[in-house]
C-alpha cells in the first residue's frame, strides 16, 4: 500500500444539481419533497419567496418567506429571482444567490415549483437542471386530496381543478413524469432519478483528474 495514497477524487467533487418537482396542487409534491429533504442531507429545499398569505400549517423561512407584494416586485425587477410566477392571483419566486452560490459549491437544491418556474429555470440553467412532474391517478382522486388536507375554502379548491388541466398540459416538457398512485413507490422512484443524476459523468467535476492519475500509474 503506497505511503501517501491519493484521495477519491472523483467522489469528493461534483457540481450540484437543481431537482424541480412540479405537479398540479394537491397531487403530492409537496409531500415527496419534505420526505427526501428530511431523508437525505446532501439536497435541501428551495425557499421560495410569496405574496400568498400563510397557512396554518406553515413556517415562515421554512416553507416560504411571507413577503408583501411591492417587496416581492423589487427583487422581480432588480432581476434577483432566478425565476419567478403568478399563480391562483399569487406572486412565488426563487432568489437567485443561493442557489448559484449552492451549484458551485457541490449541493444539491431541490424546488416545489410550477410549470411557468421550471420553464424560466430551464432557460437559464438547463444543464444544472433534472424536472419531474407529479401526475395524480385521477382528477377525482385530486379533488378528494385537496378536500382532505381542508386548508383551502371550497372556492379555493374549485379554481385549483380548474387550473389542473392547464398545469397538466406541459407534463411533456419534464425529464421524468410519475403518477402518484402510491406515494411510497413513487417516492422511491424519484431517490433512484437522484441517485442516477448525481452520477451523470458532466456533473463528476473530479472524474478527470481521477482518470488522468489512473492512467499515470506506473509511467
Amino acid at each position: 500500500m503506497p505511503d501517501n495514497p491519493r484521495p477519491p477524487a472523483a467522489r469528493e467533487t461534483r457540481r450540484g444539481l437543481l431537482l424541480i418537482l412540479s405537479s398540479p396542487s394537491g397531487a403530492g409534491k409537496s409531500t415527496l419533497t419534505r420526505n427526501l429533504v428530511r431523508e437525505d442531507h446532501s439536497i435541501r429545499l428551495s425557499v421560495s419567496v410569496t405574496t400568498r398569505g400563510r397557512r396554518p400549517s406553515e413556517i415562515d423561512g421554512v416553507h416560504y418567506r411571507f413577503i408583501e407584494k411591492d417587496d416581492f416586485e423589487g427583487l422581480r425587477d432588480r432581476g434577483d429571482l432566478l425565476e419567478w410566477a403568478e399563480v391562483h392571483g399569487n406572486f412565488y419566486g426563487t432568489p437567485r444567490k443561493p442557489v448559484e452560490q449552492a451549484l458551485a459549491a457541490g449541493e444539491d437544491m431541490m424546488f416545489d415549483i410550477d410549470w411557468q418556474g421550471t420553464r424560466q429555470i430551464v432557460e437559464k440553467m438547463d444543464e444544472d437542471v433534472v424536472s419531474v412532474f407529479i401526475l395524480p391517478p385521477s382528477l377525482q382522486e385530486l379533488r378528494a386530496r385537496l378536500e382532505r388536507r381542508a386548508e383551502d375554502s371550497p372556492e379555493v379548491i374549485a379554481r385549483r381543478l380548474r387550473n389542473a388541466r392547464d398545469e397538466i398540459a406541459h407534463w411533456g416538457a419534464y425529464d421524468y413524469v410519475l403518477v402518484n398512485d402510491d406515494l411510497n413507490r413513487t417516492y422511491m422512484d424519484l431517490k433512484s432519478i437522484l441517485a442516477a443524476e448525481r452520477l451523470r459523468r458532466a456533473r463528476r467535476t473530479g472524474l478527470k483528474g481521477f482518470v488522468d492519475g489512473l492512467l499515470g500509474e506506473g509511467t
